[in-house]
């Protein structure tokens, strides 16, 4: 005896199933109430809110803190996800996608380590330069040098379409 393959759902499951999965927000707050985060349904961060504790907080904290806190969310998104297409199975690529997003687990900051700031323009060096710094140079031709054209732009569609075999 075969197996009858599965029915499929009724186009108002599946509807209600997408609606459910784009409306889907995850939250999640730090212990000490620091940081919040949400998520969408990707595990995309829709909003980050951060209170005055932060300001007793060192950067690397803060860092750390946003992303266990985000991956908090992520997760909970993911479960949630998970929940909500269960019905259609648990095989495939999305569902890969949920499981791994489970188990993700940022890197964090160690203990004392500093962030560099981060730098608008690379050191100066002579040393294998392929772009001329042109920063001190005019910005462009002097009005005076600019060529005329040979023609306006009225003359030009005035004559209408044309053909020219440098094309």
């Amino acid at each position: 005896m075969a197996d009858k393959p599965a029915p499929k759902k009724p186009a108002n499951d599946r509807q209600a199933m997408l609606e459910a999965l784009a409306a889907l927000s995850v939250d999640a707050s730090s212990p000490d109430g620091a940081v919040s985060v949400s998520v969408n349904t990707d595990g995309v961060m829709t909003r980050l809110r951060v209170s005055e504790a932060v300001s007793r907080m060192s950067p690397a904290e803060i860092a750390d803190t946003v992303m266990r806190t985000y991956q908090e969310a992520q997760q909970g998104s993911a479960k949630r996800s998970a929940e909500l297409m269960a019905p259609i199975g648990n095989a495939g690529y999305i569902t890969d996608r949920l499981r791994w997003r489970l188990g993700f687990t940022p890197s964090f900051q160690e203990a004392g380590e500093t962030v560099a700031p981060v730098s608008r323009r690379p050191p100066a060096s002579t040393e294998n330069v392929v772009l001329k710094d042109r920063s001190e140079e005019p910005a462009g031709p002097a009005e005076d040098e600019l060529p005329e054209p040979a023609e306006s732009d009225d003359q030009y569609y005035e004559q209408g379409l044309r053909y020219r075999p440098s094309w």
